[in-house]
């Protein structure tokens, strides 16, 4: 279970969010996080804006142009800092891969693979997230209704299962370069999200 671990104030090129921390033992080294621009939120009168993102160390701190992860990330803190809400940030690398798979999927996907294939070809889950502790800390802050940013079907089940009630799709219109096109057709293709 998932506890509120530390939280402080973060000054960012956005604005300004508090930076909470949340895993189940305190000498966690890989917390997931939250950003929000509220100390606290109305738990019944007003859907609260969110967005459920996991990891990407390469598109988010090497701007890669494989994916559309640092875009998305910057996008829906810029919609949050702008009309509030919470950005939680799940530490599941390479959709729950991570990073050193993540790396090896790279290598089949320039000799040919797609984002989906390259996973089960390293005998690999296509998608290995769990987005469970993301309602946990929807549960900690006391959201009970949402307007969630995304693309990404998945995510609003996950919510409506939990019993959340998810009041609205905030869409994520991210531009394709050339060098995500095939990504960007596998999630739209075989992952059904929404482009």
């Amino acid at each position: 279970m998932l506890k509120l671990q530390a939280e402080a104030l973060l000054p960012t090129q956005m604005g300004n969010f508090i930076l909470s921390a949340y895993s189940s033992k305190t000498d966690d080294w890989m917390p997931h996080l939250s950003l929000r621009t509220s100390e606290s939120f109305s738990i019944v009168e007003n859907p609260v804006n969110i967005r459920i993102h996991s990891e990407c160390i390469t598109g988010e701190v090497f701007h890669s142009k494989k994916c559309d992860c640092g875009s998305q990330l910057d996008g829906a803190l810029s919609y949050i800092h702008t009309h509030g809400g919470v950005l939680i940030y799940l530490r599941q690398e390479g959709r729950g891969i991570g990073i050193i798979n993540k790396i090896k999927a790279y290598k089949l996907q320039s000799e040919g693979e797609d984002t989906h294939s390259a996973n089960l070809k390293l005998g690999l889950p296509a998608d290995n997230r769990d987005f469970s502790p993301a309602v946990e800390i929807l549960n900690i802050l006391g959201i009970k209704k949402v307007n969630i940013l995304t693309n990404n079907p998945q995510k609003i089940a996950i919510l409506k299962n939990s019993g959340i009630i998810v009041n609205e799709r905030i869409p994520l219109s991210i531009t394709s370069l050339p060098e995500n096109e095939e990504y960007m057709r596998v999630k739209k293709e075989i992952f059904g999200h929404w482009l």
